[in-house]
């Protein structure tokens, strides 16, 4: 297979574009292209402050990359989980975010949850009902919290995260299924700023994964390379296989599923529903918007988890 911009031996052949690239062109087509998608959807301007939710993984670490490279003000957000139980999970996926900071001279801002406010996700998720299955419920709802609060209090203009492609297929295929218009309507690649809400943008919601990989791979990115342990036997991760399965079999499905779904939006579906949004409000004690009444989700959380603990 050879490069079809310069016709060296390819390394990477992305049949979903019917498109092989050289090691030097693949980096140079994935951050014109992430630049694009940015414009496309109206992500963010030049002059914004960007900060980037990074995991230590491929995605999060490679899009800081890329809008590194792209001359972006962007800096990092590491959020430490205390997910240490069977391997040093968030150990080494901080470690190896500051040693990504560190090489390129970019600022990290680190919050350590167990610090911050007594718990490890691990904890908060056996001492509530979120973790009856799996710590995900409770470590969604903690990350959620921490990226507005940090967006917000440090006057960052806009939320950026590592979705790639398979992410947002998974979630949309399964919202699907079972036709939850309500995530279904905030599915979206930019997620406008509203009522104490950052703005959140996925610039890599049109990437595979596979892709993804490859350019972490071929930049010399260093990541963790573990899935969260939490994470097996997910039914993200099942639907994920399904969605592979199909995509073997119609190159280029899941980018059409996705992309048509987009332009479905876009002509007007689901407008009702995205009319009966619940209205926010402050949170008493944290100043988060809530839609319920009293303390957010995250507060009445720390709460029961303390009282526990007493």
């Amino acid at each position: 297979m050879k490069c079809k911009t310069c016709g060296q031996k390819a390394a990477v052949n992305m049949k979903q574009h019917s498109l092989a690239l050289c090691k030097e062109h693949f980096l140079e087509w994935m951050p014109a292209q992430t630049a694009r998608f940015i414009k496309k959807y109206w992500m963010f301007g030049p002059d914004e402050k960007i900060l980037v939710a990074v995991s230590g993984g491929k995605d999060s670490l490679s899009l800081w990359d890329i809008l590194w490279r792209l001359g972006y003000q962007a800096d990092g957000l590491y959020i430490g989980l205390g997910i240490d139980e069977e391997i040093r999970y968030s150990d080494e996926s901080h470690r190896l975010t500051e040693k990504f900071a560190q090489e390129r001279g970019l600022k990290l801002h680190v919050v350590d949850i167990q610090k911050t406010y007594g718990h490890t996700i691990p904890v908060l998720a056996e001492k509530t009902h979120r973790g009856q299955e799996r710590p995900c419920s409770v470590c969604g709802l903690v990350k959620r919290h921490e990226m507005n609060r940090l967006a917000r209090d440090m006057g960052y203009d806009v939320l950026a995260t590592g979705h790639n492609l398979d992410d947002e297929v998974a979630v949309l295929f399964g919202n699907t299924l079972s036709w939850a218009g309500e995530f279904l309507v905030r599915q979206s690649p930019v997620l406008a700023e509203s009522d104490g809400l950052a703005r959140k943008v996925k610039p890599l919601c049109r990437f595979y994964e596979k892709d993804m990989t490859a350019y972490a791979l071929l930049r010399g990115i260093e990541y963790i390379y573990e899935e969260c342990p939490f994470s097996v036997g997910s039914t993200s991760i099942y639907y994920k296989e399904l969605l592979n399965k199909l995509e073997n079999d119609n190159p280029g499905a899941k980018t059409h599923f996705y992309t048509r779904f987009l332009e479905a939006k876009k002509n007007g579906l689901f407008a009702e529903k995205e009319m009966e949004r619940p209205a926010l409000h402050p949170c008493p004690r944290c100043g988060q918007p809530t839609s319920g009444e009293g303390l957010c989700s995250f507060c009445r959380t720390i709460d029961k988890v303390s009282g526990a603990s007493e």
